[in-house]
């Protein structure tokens, strides 16, 4: 598969672009994917942790669920990343977590994994079967751009709502961003870590507490069959993972200027979970929100090589899987004020780049505006999402336009 290019930050070389991962990583990628990697995890975790529970989970069972999840996201966003050399991130169903949390009560552990299994298996067929494929190339580019500019507008705006609860540490970040900008601009994002780290010391914004330091131990969870729970929660758990997660993911890929075959990366996610539903793993699936911080100018000007991004942050998903409880600690010890505004900070690139391409074009900017509105209204409508709804509006509202 021939590099991708990107309309955000075109290379510049005239020669042939030969990879090479030693000479392609660089601090910015290596940031880039951590980053991406902290974003995951400090927004969601504990959704995890109360799925697992509504589960009925054990302390050692939940631990198990993270240390599956992280394998799993590791191993999935190193390979594929490493494979298509496009910034290639997965990660867990957040949406579908907060759907666990209200289905499994009073549902048997052992039909929630054989759920998990019937939903895996759904989306390995999905993606092994070429019909997700086939459904992509039905979205414009600048529909997927305008939903990419929606999905990570609420990131923006709470970087400037957190002034009202401490203007310090998030301005200071912000200052710090801009000189980095200036000075240095592959290096803005790690030097706005850097910032916020040093603020949040100054102010004693650490909330250290006893982390624990022991690898985590996986622990098998065999699965029974109820055919309430396979339609009840396995049913479900694929649409929300395919309209929420994985269908918002490829379209951005697209609307970054990432153009990949959508099947194996499906297949693969639905195939790596199959795997370990066992061990509590309940739905991977491509990232978008994360993803978006390894596909940014800021990763790396020549987008050629900001799959390496993808590849470290493999590698720290790996990490934080085998010392899940010890991450989990550490970033609850982090301010969530300096986690909030690295986020908005991260993602201002991606966020200006999408904006920029949905209403490039005048037959499109229609469409686009109801895309990137709904989008960014977060709202839920039957359990799923804002992105899928954008995304089909827009659809609907270009077609009909230009319907004769």
């Amino acid at each position: 598969m021939a590099p991708p290019t990107s309309p955000h930050a075109p290379s510049t070389e005239t020669a042939p672009y030969r990879p090479s991962v030693k000479r392609d990583f660089s601090l910015s990628t290596v940031i880039a994917g951590l980053v991406a990697v902290t974003i995951g995890y400090t927004s969601s975790a504990a959704i995890i942790f109360q799925a697992a529970a509504a589960a009925g989970a054990s302390t050692q069972e939940i631990s198990s669920w993270l240390w599956a999840l992280g394998i799993g996201m590791g191993v999935t966003s190193l390979g594929l990343s490493l494979r298509y050399r496009m910034p290639l991130l997965t990660a867990w169903s957040t949406p579908g977590a907060a759907f666990l949390i209200t289905s499994l009560p009073g549902v048997p552990l052992s039909d929630a994994i054989g759920a998990f299994l019937f939903s895996a298996l759904l989306i390995t067929i999905c993606g092994v079967s070429g019909l997700f494929e086939r459904l992509m190339r039905f979205i414009p580019g600048a529909i997927a751009a305008a939903m990419l500019a929606g999905i990570l507008l609420r990131f923006g705006l709470e970087l400037f709502a957190t002034l009202e609860q401490q203007w310090l540490l998030p301005l200071g970040m912000l200052l710090a961003w801009i000189l980095g900008r200036r000075l240095w601009p592959t290096l803005a994002v790690p030097g706005t870590l850097l910032a916020g780290l040093a603020i949040a010391t100054l102010q004693g914004a650490w909330q250290m507490a006893e982390i624990p330091l022991t690898p985590t131990m996986p622990v098998v969870m065999l699965p029974t069959f109820s055919l309430s729970a396979l339609i009840g929660i396995g049913i479900p758990l694929f649409i929300i993972t395919m309209a929420t997660q994985n269908l918002p993911a490829m379209a951005m890929l697209k609307a970054a200027g990432y153009h990949p075959n959508s099947s194996p990366l499906i297949g693969w996610t639905g195939a790596v979970t199959f795997v370990l539903a066992p061990f509590g793993a309940f739905a991977l699936n491509l990232a978008a929100i994360s993803a978006a911080v390894c596909m940014s100018p800021d990763a790396h000007p020549n987008p050629q090589r900001r799959y390496t991004a993808g590849i470290a942050a493999g590698i720290f998903y790996i990490g934080m899987g085998l010392f899940g409880a010890t991450v989990t600690g550490l970033f609850n010890a982090l301010p969530m004020v300096l986690v909030t505004a690295l986020a908005g900070i991260a993602l201002l690139g991606t966020l200006s780049g999408g904006l920029a391409s949905a209403f490039q074009e005048l037959d499109t900017r229609d469409a686009a505006i109801v895309t990137f509105l709904l989008t960014g209204s977060n709202v839920t409508l039957w359990g799923i999402g804002s992105a899928f709804w954008g995304l089909l509006a827009g659809i609907a509202t270009f077609h009909l336009i230009r319907f004769k």
